[in-house]
């Protein structure tokens, strides 16, 4: 038999050498993302360095809503606590369309200029169908979140007001504890999100819109109590008129509720995002603010209330996770919902029944 001839002409050359990975940590990466969560003190290792990957993945950790996860995440909180820094927290919100997220880029530009970090808190409404956040605060701040002194965190409401405004508390703690001295809390607008907000800042930050028809509308008691500031956002061109008559209209309001607590006369002001204008004049406010309520003993007065109120909401959010985590509950609370349902008990009746049966376990 004939030999068969094993000459070709494809040819195989030899590959050259690949370069290294960009990331020099990429396995140790994928081995922690297979073992699952890092340890406590890789977590506070991290943090304390100002690793913004590791704080990120500790914030993740507190939003959680695992049993294991939430252990985790309040003894990590506990070794925290020694090392936050001394902190302005400024709560900001507004009427839709004021421009909260062009006023936080420009205004936050100004705060790293003086050489402070800056960690951007953004409480974003949440899509019905995913859960996640719609408006996205961080693709559009393009030049604050490539700010290596800038730090911005978006968390989905979820629906729930009262569990988002704990873990943006706890992230704050986590956010000073890994260096940063200036925290913004954003709101996703003018409602019931504002109080949860004003129990976990120093000071609070009201933007309006001029020529929209705010000025009246926005002369309401509730909100207009918790402002220290009002600052009228789009003062330029052919609108800087219209908020110059806003200004004068809050300033006015302003004086007709009660001296706060603080000592602090609230004051309202004109600025523009997008010619700079008033921004000084605003971080001058806010610093007199906080030179004066530091001075009168308010600043650490309102943070230790603030503890004390975050007490109480911690041991209410814990005592409904655990009814809720309780097997027996689980098993009977479906038939007591479809009683509810069929109008054989009353809402009232059943949510009885139900922790009266949690009670005497």
């Amino acid at each position: 038999m004939q030999k068969k001839s094993i000459d070709s002409a494809l040819k195989v050359n030899r590959g050259i050498e690949q370069p290294p990975v960009v990331n020099p940590y990429i396995d140790n990466f994928y081995s922690k993302k297979r073992t699952g969560l890092l340890t406590k003190d890789e977590y506070l290792k991290g943090i304390l360095a100002g690793n913004t990957t590791v704080l990120s993945q500790a914030i993740t950790l507190i939003e959680s809503s695992r049993t294991d996860h939430r252990t985790l995440a309040q003894s990590l909180i506990s070794e925290c606590l020694p090392h936050v820094v001394k902190s302005m927290r400024i709560g900001i919100t507004g009427v839709p369309g004021a421009g909260k997220s062009t006023f936080i880029e420009a205004f936050g530009g100004l705060i790293t200029a003086m050489g402070h970090k800056l960690a951007v808190l953004a409480i974003d409404p949440s899509s019905e169908r995913s859960k996640g956040s719609i408006l996205g605060d961080k693709t559009r701040m393009e030049s604050l979140s490539i700010d290596p002194m800038v730090f911005i965190r978006p968390t989905p409401s979820g629906g729930s007001l009262g569990g988002v405004a704990r873990k943006t508390r706890e992230s704050i703690i986590l956010c000073e504890a890994a260096g940063y001295d200036v925290i913004f809390i954003e709101t996703v607008g003018v409602g019931q999100s504002e109080t949860a907000v004003h129990s976990m800042s120093d000071l609070f930050l009201l933007l309006m819109l001029a020529g929209a028809g705010d000025e009246l509308q926005g002369i309401k008691r509730g909100i207009m109590e918790m402002s220290d500031i009002i600052a009228i956002t789009k003062a330029d061109g052919s609108n800087r008129e219209k908020a110059s008559l806003a200004k004068a209209l809050y300033s006015n309001a302003l004086h007709l509720f009660p001296p706060p607590e603080s000592g602090w006369v609230p004051r309202a002001l004109t600025t523009s995002s997008v010619t700079k204008e008033g921004l000084k004049e605003v971080l001058d406010t806010i610093l007199e603010y906080f030179k004066l309520t530091e001075s009168n003993g308010y600043y650490l007065h309102k943070r230790r209330e603030q503890s004390r109120f975050w007490m109480y909401e911690s041991i209410q959010e814990e005592l409904k996770n655990r009814f809720f985590d309780d097997p027996a509950i689980a098993q009977r609370i479906q038939e007591y919902e479809q009683k509810v349902l069929n109008g054989e008990m009353s809402s009232f009746a059943a949510g009885a029944e139900l922790l009266k049966f949690y009670n005497t376990q």
